[in-house]
């Protein structure tokens, strides 16, 4: 099976490199060992990138299936955020992106911040990130976690009733931990914001 090294998607077309293998009548799985692949808008901007030692693309589905995925997501030239996972769909005409499996996001600041989750979701037409099952957000200060999440284009995080949150000290042990509602944590300025229900109860920590 040849090797591609790399391979750029425009929408809504898909270019591919590779002998087809015949699985059962009118279904034809396409091999990639080595996948190197660009996502771009109808524009020409880049979107995302997909590597992945091995995959495969369903012609039928118009789905690939991709394992041990590294994924950047760009903001014009720049990487916004580097995904990990262990296995990865991406579908409806190149337009919904799903990982599962160990997913790991993290950004590129100096003092990083890492989103690990179950699974993860992303309509590509839209600007949210869903995050599903084991949140975890961490860096230098605090801790998250909650079983559902929201990345939103704003950098803000949301995450769902019940979280539990822990405060770290100067030597980056925990320090307090505290159980609450909603949080929404803003990675450009450094700030949780928690939320009660009934609106009337809200609360800010910058750090």
């Amino acid at each position: 099976m040849n090797n591609i090294n790399r391979l750029i998607i425009f929408f809504p077309f898909v270019i591919l490199g590779c002998a087809p293998n015949v699985i059962e009548e009118y279904k034809v799985i396409q091999k990639i060992d080595s996948l190197d692949m660009n996502i771009f808008s109808k524009r020409g901007d880049k979107i995302f990138s997909i590597t992945s030692p091995y995959s495969s693309y369903d012609n039928n589905d118009l789905k690939f299936e991709l394992k041990n995925t590294t994924i950047d997501i760009f903001n014009g030239e720049e990487t916004k955020y580097i995904i990990y996972s262990d296995e990865s769909t991406l579908s409806e005409k190149n337009k919904l992106l799903q990982l599962n499996g160990n997913v790991k996001l993290k950004t590129l600041k100096l003092d990083e911040d890492i989103l690990y989750a179950d699974n993860f979701s992303w309509n590509i037409e839209g600007s949210n990130y869903l995050l599903e099952g084991n949140i975890r957000f961490e860096n230098k200060n605090i801790i998250l976690s909650s079983a559902k999440a929201i990345l939103d284009s704003d950098n803000i995080i949301e995450f769902f009733n019940p979280v539990k949150y822990i405060i770290k000290d100067d030597s980056n042990e925990n320090k307090y931990e505290i159980k609450s509602e909603n949080a929404y944590y803003n990675l450009e300025t450094e700030s949780v914001t928690f939320k009660a229900k009934d609106k009337r109860v809200r609360s800010t920590i910058y750090f």
